[in-house]
């Protein structure tokens, strides 16, 4: 289950995702969030394996709104006992207070979005920690929490690669159990692209951030850290439950404005406006649109997903889920980029060796089927 808490404090120069810097309509969001909960509960018949609060930034949330979500939850669903249960937070919320808040409830996983440890690269995406808060709010963290993971952006225009040793050293030394890392992009009508075309920040530069993403593998596989995923990095035991379950196409629930659903057939996401979200579910009515996948869809949803992934693409999964002709056309694609030395063979498994790891996402497209 994803619930989507579309409220920042201010807007990184960066971000698309949806948000609002306005929290006046925050007790009306909630009351619509619980009302999409109720409604949709028979589209969920099995257990709740885990929940995700993302955004925006859920640590806006207070300590009744957060049980607010979690009665009607847990009166409506079936979650299980031990349900990885994340929130995502940012460093200049978490103070002692709200870490003690957050611990007696039922969250039992933080991810703080830190994105780096330096003055200079937070100014730049607009962040509304310091360095500071940044290394304190973890300090802090692991005296209420064990499960912890933060992000970090690599590629930042002006960081060297010195830096960027630097800021996961400083990850390394606060010993957290998970990283997901991610290279800045440059998303059409962010600020970044504004800044960017204007020659305020330099562009960014695509060699420096896979020279970035090279350091990252060798510096924390060196750490006992799993690179289980493109993005994410976790020690024994801590990889991200909520992740997983989407990288192997496990059916979710999205929750919220703009959040998105997937029933292994069906994918459908709701309306990405504040006001008409509240005024739907004040209706009764739920503002989505849906989209029947196609066994192509699926297909390369399946390929895109896994070749991120370490356990890479299954083959005898491929021809059980979707035939003969799926499977044969898969190993096909695939021969010249294993003679590439791009994708190898492991148990039966086509995955994207070390040579084309920071290009799975392209390796990935040459092996999708298109319609003709």
């Amino acid at each position: 289950m994803y619930i989507h808490i579309p409220f920042c404090k201010q807007a990184c120069h960066y971000c698309d995702f949806h948000f609002s810097t306005s929290v006046k309509k925050k007790p009306e969001m909630v009351e619509a969030i619980c009302k999409e909960l109720l409604l949709r509960k028979e589209e969920v018949s099995g257990n709740v394996e885990t929940i995700y609060f993302g955004g925006g930034t859920p640590s806006l949330l207070s300590a009744e709104e957060l049980q607010q979500i979690f009665d009607v939850i847990h009166s409506n669903y079936s979650v299980v006992e031990n349900a990885e249960i994340t929130l995502e937070a940012n460093p200049d919320d978490l103070s002692e207070e709200k870490l003690k808040m957050l611990a007696a409830s039922t969250i039992n996983r933080l991810s703080i979005g830190v994105q780096s440890f330096f003055e200079e690269d937070l100014k730049l995406m607009n962040r509304a920690h310091n360095a500071e808060e940044a290394l304190e709010s973890i300090k802090l963290a692991k005296q209420y929490f064990g499960n912890i993971s933060i992000d970090l952006i690599y590629g930042i225009p002006g960081m060297s690669n010195r830096r960027w040793k630097e800021n996961l050293q400083i990850a390394l030394d606060l010993e957290v159990p998970h990283i997901s890392s991610y290279a800045l992009t440059v998303e059409p009508k962010t600020a970044l692209k504004s800044m960017i075309e204007k020659g305020k920040v330099a562009p960014v530069e695509e060699e420096l951030a896979k020279e970035q993403y090279e350091i990252m593998i060798e510096t924390l596989s060196a750490a006992n850290f799993d690179n289980y995923e493109f993005s994410n990095f976790g020690k024994p035991g801590f990889f991200s439950r909520n992740n997983t379950a989407y990288w192997f196409g496990k059916p979710y629930l999205g929750i919220g404005p703009s959040a998105h659903s997937f029933d292994g057939f069906h994918r459908k996401w709701n309306i990405s406006n504040n006001t008409l979200y509240i005024k739907s579910l004040q209706k009764g009515e739920i503002p989505a649109e849906i989209e029947k996948l196609s066994i192509s869809d699926r297909y390369n949803e399946l390929v895109m997903t896994r070749l991120r992934t370490k356990w890479g693409i299954a083959v005898d999964e491929v021809e059980r889920s979707f035939g003969k002709k799926y499977k044969d056309y898969l190993l096909r694609e695939a021969t010249g980029l294993i003679e590439d030395k791009l994708l190898e063979w492991h148990n039966n498994r086509l995955q994207v060796s070390k040579k084309g790891k920071f290009l799975s996402d392209g390796i990935a497209s040459e092996l999708f089927w298109v319609e003709n």
